[in-house]
């Protein structure tokens, strides 16, 4: 027998007593022997391990072929006092198909990073998207009667007569019509539309989202949205000082509001690199809104606050806002770089804020 197989029938009890007493004898007088022996017990336990894996999933994809769906649910729905003979018959091979489809959400989950968005919000985040359902809003119904007036007359419609499912904000990224939001503020939409502050409605639609930062940035596709004006403010590459002043513009109602405050950290929620913590009051719809520092540099956009605790709200940071944007069409990157000075610098603050409102909007999410 070679020494190798020796070696390996030696670890894995295949010996005799006298073969396995005559081995150690040789081990304990044979340093090189002795090596080998130890360094290839944890190479025989890798085998081991990968071997026990290709077999468990052997046996996994041999238990799913024998799974019949189609037969249980004829057998379950309408049999239900045969329920109990089922469970009994078929509950090892579900509880191996369920453990395989758990373990693949899980795996889908952490690597999306939902557990964190989750277990913030569940602690007190709040994500700051407006739900209209649960609100009252008179300026945006209307009836059958109305809507089939304005068609025969033929007038343009403002956009979509029900109201939306969600609302926050969004402002421009250039004035050819991307605009950015946060992804949270359109996730499961069907349709986005966009409105200005005459309340006129613009259909626009998802081009890029990365939830980990929770940044989105849409596209107005809508034949009547006229290009704007060349953007009055620019974005901060650097990061943002400790107490410096800032302000921010959105909708957390139907018409838009000013906030102001300042940087109260450099971290966000639970520390939270990618965000800020700001001393402003927002509310639901404020979400997507811009945050300004006195110069009129965007220096982040409003995410979210803590819940039961005053002035601690946060805004991801534009720095991040600039690294996503690297991976969007040279239009949209063009035309940020080409607009390197603000406009904004220098002016009051009704000054700014009268310049910036034409760039602000409210992002409806049916």
């Amino acid at each position: 027998m070679k020494m190798t197989e020796r070696i390996e029938a030696y670890l894995r009890g295949e010996m005799t007593a006298e073969e396995k007493t005559a081995f150690e004898e040789l081990r304990a007088s044979d340093p090189v022997l002795d090596q080998e022996v130890v360094v290839h017990k944890p190479f025989l336990e890798t085998l081991h391990e990968f071997g026990e894996k290709k077999r468990l999933l052997s046996e996994m994809n041999a238990i799913h072929e024998q799974l019949d769906v189609a037969a249980i649910r004829e057998e379950v729905i309408p049999k239900s006092t045969i329920i109990r003979t089922l469970w009994t018959k078929y509950r090892m091979n579900a509880a191996v198909a369920a453990s395989v489809a758990v373990v693949a959400v899980f795996a889908t989950l952490l690597t999306t990073g939902y557990f964190a968005k989750t277990n913030s919000i569940a602690s007190g985040y709040n994500a700051l998207r407006r739900e209209m359902s649960k609100e009252v809003d008179r300026k945006i119904q209307r009836s059958k009667n109305e809507l089939m007036k304005d068609i025969n007359a033929g007038s343009a419609r403002k956009g979509p007569a029900a109201p939306s499912t969600y609302t926050g904000t969004g402002f421009a990224l250039t004035a050819s019509g991307y605009i950015v939001t946060n992804n949270h503020v359109i996730d499961g939409a069907d349709s986005i539309y966009i409105q200005d502050k005459n309340g006129n409605s613009y259909k626009a639609k998802k081009v890029y989202g990365h939830p980990q930062y929770d940044i989105a940035v849409l596209q107005v596709v809508d034949l009547n949205f006229s290009p704007l004006r060349s953007l009055p403010y620019t974005f901060k590459k650097q990061s943002s000082r400790l107490g410096e002043n800032v302000f921010t513009l959105g909708y957390p109602r139907e018409d838009v509001v000013l906030g102001t405050g300042y940087v109260s950290s450099n971290t966000g929620y639970k520390g939270d690199t990618v965000q800020y913590q700001i001393d402003i009051s927002v509310n639901g719809g404020n979400s997507g809104s811009p945050l300004l520092d006195n110069k009129g540099n965007v220096i982040g956009i409003i995410s979210g606050k803590q819940d039961n605790a005053d002035g601690a709200s946060f805004a991801v940071k534009s720095k991040y806002l600039l690294e996503v944007l690297e991976d969007l069409p040279e239009e949209v990157r063009s035309g940020i770089s080409s607009n390197k000075k603000s406009s904004l610098a220098g002016l009051s603050r009704a000054d700014q804020i009268e310049k910036i409102q034409d760039y602000v909007f409210v992002v409806k999410v049916y």
